[in-house]
């Protein structure tokens, strides 16, 4: 539990500096001189955030003092790779600290240090494919005959795909069960790899909007980031020159995310390519119908939403802990 007392003290620090606080965060460290908080930053996960130094004592190595007890920090709650987000006129201190530059948007400039996307790319060096290849990103919560047709559609299209599983567990399905189904489903596909986006797109590192489904200014910048990192760093290792999405008519984050990609694919040559919903009952299938039929207990209805596989799941004693916690947190939402 952070201190009470360096909470405030950290807080008046960081808004004296024109920054916004922020409560949701794991940890908390502050530098002091002489009982006079000089410092301090903070630490939500695997992102580094809220680092502030006083101005008569930056350049004196209280930065490099900060973010070293930060890291040790991030790599006893287990996060091996650490991302920053800085001004990029500041990118060179942190580099000095043996941070990364991964991608800079506007005033934002995003850096790791830790193993990081290199140890990624490495990680999965046998699965890159020279040729015309093209990558879909899907959360796939959980997998759909929509995503499905996304996939094949896509599949017909390149010599080979890619199809990225959002990594960060923070949806009603846990990642190893999203990540199965998608494999299950798709196992019939030659020129498919499916692999898992890491840290690297649409996480909590690059996209936290997301799993908020709220939009605003920071949602929007955060998402053409999200997506230039893509066209910069991922696209070219695995040689993909177009990008696949479903149509999105229910969801406003998921259709604007949409709609920034297409804009930034383009200023990297990247094809943009948006594929129809595939319906059933009279309206596009999609993950959301699913969860609600699941909630119903509707199996009639799921067999016209999901493929076997995933059918197969949601009838088996493994989904009831996802049924049973949907059903609580819409009683939660309706009280």
């Amino acid at each position: 539990m952070i201190d009470p007392s360096t909470l405030r003290e950290a807080r008046a620090l960081i808004e004296a500096q024109g920054l916004r606080f922020e409560t949701n965060i794991d940890d908390l460290v502050g530098l002091y001189e002489n009982g006079q908080m000089i410092g301090c930053g903070a630490r939500k996960g695997y992102v580094l955030k809220m680092l502030v130094i006083v101005p008569d004592h930056q350049g004196t190595g209280a930065l490099g003092e900060l973010v070293t007890r930060l890291i040790l920090s991030g790599m006893a709650a287990g996060h091996e790779t650490l991302f920053i987000y800085t001004a990029p006129q500041n990118a060179s201190s942190f580099q000095a600290l043996n941070f990364r530059l991964l991608v800079t948007q506007g005033p934002v400039a995003l850096l790791e240090h830790g193993p990081g996307i290199e140890a990624y790319f490495n990680a999965h060096s046998s699965d890159i494919t020279p040729g015309q290849n093209g990558a879909i990103v899907v959360n796939g919560n959980p997998f759909t005959w929509g995503h499905l047709h996304l996939v094949e559609t896509a599949a017909r299209q390149v010599d080979h795909l890619f199809l990225f599983v959002v990594r960060e567990d923070l949806s009603a399905f846990p990642f190893d069960v999203r990540y199965r189904l998608a494999q299950e489903a798709t196992a019939h596909l030659e020129n498919l790899t499916v692999l898992d986006t890491s840290r690297y797109a649409v996480s909590a590192g690059t996209f936290p909007s997301y799993f908020l489904k709220h939009m605003d200014r920071v949602a929007l910048a955060q998402m053409s980031l999200d997506i230039r990192l893509f066209a910069q760093r991922v696209a070219p290792r695995f040689h993909i020159s177009s990008r696949f999405v479903g149509e999105e008519p229910l969801c406003p984050t998921t259709a604007a995310y949409n709609r920034v990609m297409s804009e930034v694919l383009q200023e990297h040559a990247i094809r943009w390519v948006m594929v129809p919903r595939l319906p059933a009952g009279g309206s596009a299938i999609s993950a959301t119908r699913v969860r609600t039929a699941l909630i119903q207990n509707d199996f009639k209805t799921l067999e016209t939403l999901v493929p076997p596989s995933t059918l197969a799941f949601l009838q088996s004693s493994a989904a009831q802990p996802i049924a049973d916690h949907l059903r609580a947190q819409m009683s939660g939402d309706r009280s």
